[in-house]
């Protein structure tokens, strides 16, 4: 059981959330606070002041007075209007880490929305009730307000959600578990949808598949270094030392031991003098790619237990601010898809060196008949596509801004694009990194399995378990997208042991 403070919550706390089903409840300390807010909107309505975000209209409209017998009104119309997403769902872990995410920035207590209507969002988490939220339609400032509306709808009764398998209306759910719709008072509509927690969600679920990716990479790499008889010499620890990066020298120390007791990787001179970059240069690129994953952590464990609201409610003022700006979360992102596009980039390139025959002393294309068969020819095709779409993918979103709201909102961070985008290079990176274990695979067992390092004899037979030695050509998406499936869904665990 996860308790949600406000304060406290942990990338490894969400990914047990989202991925092993753990069940959250809230601080009792944080409601105490989330109700003490409550009441101060409470009373500024019973005195007819004019707040921001509670008497008044929104946006453009923030200069129109709302009396209160039509807060609630006002709170409808606010997330019907807005609910203006597009295109094809999110993912229901990225939905359910919205309405987590959701959750604990109200749990802050600066929001003046009632204890009930966070109970609410955790029943919906513990029960596996999740939102579904078109992915397109939101600027990131003021922070999310397409998505979260989305979200919002389900705790009115209205939209979809994904339940027990199924994507229903939301009613029906409600309906089968006895459950009465929300309905929304003063200022709790936009408690609910003026946050980052769309580009958020959308990054730490990112972020975790890319953390396993890098892991994956390191082992994907040490197979093609024994498949190649690459130069074990570059990974020596003085190397990297004398630069001086951690990652990189994390890199480094990793690999050799991976490739610990390996007779198939050389030393210098043995075979040839030094490598290529692609191979010789594993500690300092992947390391480059660890350091900006490092970056990206930091900034979302902050995002996460962030309050993002507008206005802000303390004990003694109510401030209209800026906290739902998206722009630290979309520079994070735009930088996590530079970084994990690189993983990629040269990947691509030792596929390259796997299947080229006069690169190596392979078969050409790893081919069991050259020329009858193609073997892996196209696979380098596939993987050059993939690492093409990423560098299209990899514009930072969050260098345009357009202007909205009659030009009150006149600068926005497109955080969630560049999350979005980010997603969808780590799928493609993903798929590449398949590619070159395949290659690799297929590499070392010409080359000998039982030549190779213990660990990396391990990692061989998991591969060959998905797939088998390419004997003949047959159809090899089937196994990239076997392979690509098995590395999403492995544990971290596993792939460190």
């Amino acid at each position: 059981m996860v308790t949600l403070t406000g304060n406290h919550l942990s990338l490894k706390q969400l990914d047990n959330i989202l991925f092993k089903k753990e069940k959250v409840k809230a601080c009792t300390e944080a409601l105490s606070r989330v109700a003490a807010s409550r009441k101060k909107v409470e009373q500024i309505t019973e005195e007819g002041k004019v707040v921001y975000g509670i008497t008044t209209g929104f946006g453009k409209f923030s200069d129109v007075f709302i009396p209160s017998e039509q807060t609630e009104e006002l709170q409808r119309h606010l997330i019907h209007s807005h609910a203006c997403g597009v295109g094809e769902p999110f993912h229901p872990a990225i939905s359910k880490a919205m309405v987590v995410l959701r959750a604990n920035a109200l749990l802050k207590g600066y929001s003046g929305i009632r204890p009930s209507v966070i109970e609410r969002l955790l029943f919906y988490v513990n029960e596996d009730i999740i939102p579904v939220v078109p992915q397109q339609g939101s600027l990131g400032a003021s922070g999310d307000l397409a998505p979260l509306s989305h979200l919002a709808l389900t705790l009115l009764g209205e939209g979809e959600v994904y339940y027990e398998g199924e994507r229903i209306a939301t009613a029906v759910v409600l309906s089968k578990l006895g459950i009465t719709p929300i309905v929304l008072g003063a200022k709790e509509g936009l408690a609910l949808i003026n946050g980052t927690q769309a580009m958020t969600a959308v990054g730490v679920v990112a972020y975790l598949e890319a953390e396993k990716i890098a892991m994956q990479a390191e082992k994907i790499a040490s197979l093609t270094m024994e498949g190649l008889n690459g130069i074990i010499d570059a990974f020596d620890p003085d190397v990297h030392r004398v630069r001086g990066y951690r990652e990189q020298e994390e890199v480094a120390a990793r690999m050799l031991e991976l490739l610990e007791g390996s007779q198939l990787v050389t030393k210098q001179g043995e075979k040839r003098v030094q490598d290529a970059y692609s191979l010789r240069c594993i500690p300092q690129v992947h390391g480059a790619s660890w350091q900006v994953l490092n970056y990206v952590k930091e900034k979302l464990e902050i995002e996460i237990n962030a309050a993002t609201d507008n206005p802000l409610i303390f004990e003694d003022k109510i401030i209209s601010g800026g906290n739902f700006h998206g722009q630290p979360i979309a520079l994070a992102m735009d930088f996590l898809k530079i970084g994990v596009a690189e993983l990629a980039n040269i990947s691509e390139r030792r596929i390259e060196r796997l299947v080229n025959p006069q690169l190596n002393d392979l078969p050409p294309f790893l081919s069991p008949k050259p020329g009858l068969q193609s073997g892996a020819m196209i696979m380098q095709y596939c993987a050059a596509s993939l690492v093409s779409e990423n560098k299209t993918l990899a514009h930072p979103a969050s260098v345009d801004s357009i202007p909205s709201s009659a030009n009150q909102e006149d600068h926005v961070s497109m955080g969630t694009i560049a999350a979005r985008h980010a997603y969808q290079i780590i799928q493609n990176v993903r798929r590449v990194l398949a590619i070159e274990y395949i290659c690799a695979l297929q590499a070392v067992e010409y080359r000998g399995v039982e030549y190779a390092s213990p660990n990396m004899q391990k990692w061989y037979q998991n591969g060959r378990n998905i797939v088998p030695s390419i004997t003949e050509d047959r159809i090899f998406s089937k196994d990239i997208e076997a392979l690509a499936q098995l590395m999403k869904e492995e544990c971290e665990e596993t792939i460190k042991n």
